[in-house]
């Protein structure tokens, strides 16, 4: 199966709007920190429900944004969840982004990038895109450091690339980015039931749920263009 098809089946049935609620427990702290200035326009890969761009907009003076998807499913719901005339969303590819050189000011991404089958490809295409001094955050919650979410692979018809913290680091320069951060920020917010509870669907122990949403949660890294 195409990333297209997986994922036009999960916004058919509602996913999208739960990735939503669960991305946002770790998105909200990652999406602070952006260094946005009023009027600036942001690129989302892999909008999904397009609930970061909302969220900017909430929060933050951005100008014309766009979010970007590889299925026309998600697209279709992102447009159907806002009526904010500043906000687009179009179905496109990560390996050819449809923009000049130089035209982003800040990229955002979360959960989407380890699904590119030549990410090194998209890095260098966020690179062309970005402004001088732009910035690209990327958030993942599916790395080698983190061992609990290996398993998601066997979930999923596509393939992911798994990274560590070092590849993060070393991809994103070998693309010309520098990089000004990289950290894992734990999501405090998913419950986990006291050590009498367990198992619970999905999880063994109370050891594993806290090493993967506790200690690892998601890891952000962020790179600047020169």
């Amino acid at each position: 199966m195409s990333v297209r098809q997986e994922f036009d089946q999960w916004a058919n049935t509602g996913r999208d709007r739960g990735m939503e609620e669960r991305h946002w427990h770790t998105a909200k702290y990652a999406l602070s920190r952006m260094p946005i200035e009023d009027g600036e326009t942001i690129l989302d890969l892999g909008t999904g429900s397009g609930y970061a761009l909302r969220a900017l907009r909430e929060t933050q003076d951005i100008g014309m944004s766009v979010g970007l998807d590889g299925s026309p499913k998600m697209v279709q719901n992102a447009r159907e969840y806002t009526t904010d005339s500043l906000l687009s969303f179009i179905k496109g590819d990560f390996h050819q982004l449809p923009f000049a050189d130089g035209t982003i000011d800040h990229i955002w991404s979360m959960e989407a990038f380890y699904y590119s089958q030549d990410p090194l490809q998209v890095l260098a295409e966020i690179r062309r895109v970005l402004r001088s001094g732009g910035t690209f955050f990327c958030a993942v919650n599916f790395f080698d450091e983190s061992q609990h979410t290996h398993r998601w692979q066997d979930r999923i018809s596509v393939d992911m690339q798994l990274w560590d913290q070092t590849q993060y680091r070393e991809k994103f320069r070998k693309a010309g980015l520098y990089i000004a951060e990289q950290d894992t920020i734990p999501d405090e917010e998913t419950e986990i039931p006291p050590a009498d509870g367990f198992p619970i669907e999905n999880w063994e122990t109370r050891e594993a749920m806290i090493d993967r949403y506790r200690t690892w949660g998601t890891l952000l890294t962020v790179g600047v263009a020169p």
